[in-house]
């Protein structure tokens, strides 16, 4: 999946980089690579989406599946550099108080 980069594990934490679009049409993509780089590296979780351009109301569930996944063994989930637009979803929703969006 071209908008999804494993950027590997530093720190405790297995970065992403995001890309282009990510919506209902490969939002399920999205999840399965993510839970399957965690699985085999547990650790807390970094998406890096400065280059992320458009996001839907499903991919929102999908962080949201994500975070719940990583957050019954502890770990956390990070987003950063989300554009303004994307970032206004997020506060909208009120997910800025489950995960942390920098």
């Amino acid at each position: 999946m071209e908008q999804v980069r494993l950027n590997g594990l530093n720190e405790n934490k297995l970065a992403f980089n995001l890309l282009g679009d990510i919506d209902a049409g490969n939002a399920e993509e999205f999840y399965n690579i993510v839970v399957s780089a965690y699985e085999n590296s547990p650790a807390n979780l970094h998406f890096d989406c400065a280059e992320l351009a458009f996001i839907d109301s499903t991919t929102l569930g999908t962080f949201v599946k994500i975070l719940k996944k990583v957050k019954t063994n502890g770990h956390t989930m990070s987003l950063v550099n989300l554009p303004a637009k994307i970032k206004k979803l997020f506060l909208i929703c009120s997910l800025d108080s489950i995960m942390e969006i920098a």
